[in-house]
């Protein structure tokens, strides 16, 4: 198969009744976003083709404040997301400017680097990995469940890292600067900082998305060299 990959992701709130808040059509924003998409769409079909396999490209949810899901409400504090039970990626488009002012992580390639991130989750989820550990999680102590989390979210990280190295060989999406600014969206993003800013020190057995040590070098890793064995996170000592 395309590989020994493994996970998946999206969320589960209380569903709820909330009107979805649509960009307009002439919203840079939205029209970057979906270019970037389409990218990823080029880009693992690709991948899939050479596999044997037919790709089936996610739905996109652009919104802003609130937008209903088949996997509940999305909301703006929840960031970008992927529901499974409908395969779309949901963009709040409000998030670019959290990149930038809150989580110090400015540029075109830091947010392509988070769609690209929850694409990946829409990889696993076509894998069947997700599956897999959502049944694992079900099982398993909060601990471990938290631990299969972050497997399952760093393994998205070194997706995205697939997609940019293949996407920039195919097409030379990247520039000079790009290389750096989805690491740094990485770090600051990762478990660790956010606790940090939040409560002021980080609890280890409450991760759910890694380190930001540990989303850079998955990223870094697949974007550096391309190999799929690099997202192997759950057959991995260390994620």
């Amino acid at each position: 198969m395309i590989l020994g990959l493994v996970s998946g992701g999206g969320i589960t709130p209380a569903p709820q009744s909330v009107p979805a808040h649509k960009p307009p059509a002439s919203d840079e924003n939205a029209r970057f976003v979906s270019k970037v998409l389409a990218d990823t769409e080029d880009t693992w079909r690709g991948i899939f083709r050479q596999s044997g396999y037919q790709y089936q490209d996610p739905k996109l949810g652009l919104f802003t404040a609130a937008t209903p899901t088949a996997c509940g409400t999305g909301q703006t504090a929840m960031g970008p997301f992927y529901c499974p039970e409908d395969q779309k990626v949901y963009i709040d488009l409000a998030f670019d400017q959290d990149l930038k002012t809150r989580f110090k992580a400015p540029g075109d390639f830091a947010q392509a680097y988070v769609i690209a991130h929850e694409v990946g989750h829409h990889v696993q989820h076509l894998l069947g990995i997700a599956d897999k550990v959502q049944a694992a999680r079900s099982r398993a102590s909060q601990a471990q469940a938290n631990a299969l989390s972050v497997r399952m979210e760093l393994q998205a990280d070194c997706l995205a890292g697939m997609w940019a190295y293949h996407a920039d060989r195919a097409r030379n999406v990247l520039e000079t600067g790009d290389i750096e600014e989805a690491p740094t969206a990485a770090s600051a993003i990762g478990d660790g900082r956010l606790q940090e800013r939040s409560r002021g020190y980080a609890v280890p057995e409450s991760f759910t998305h890694g380190t930001s040590a540990q989303r850079i070098r998955r990223f870094k890793r697949a974007m550096e060299s391309g190999d799929h064995r690099q997202c192997d996170t759950f057959e991995a000592r260390h994620p």
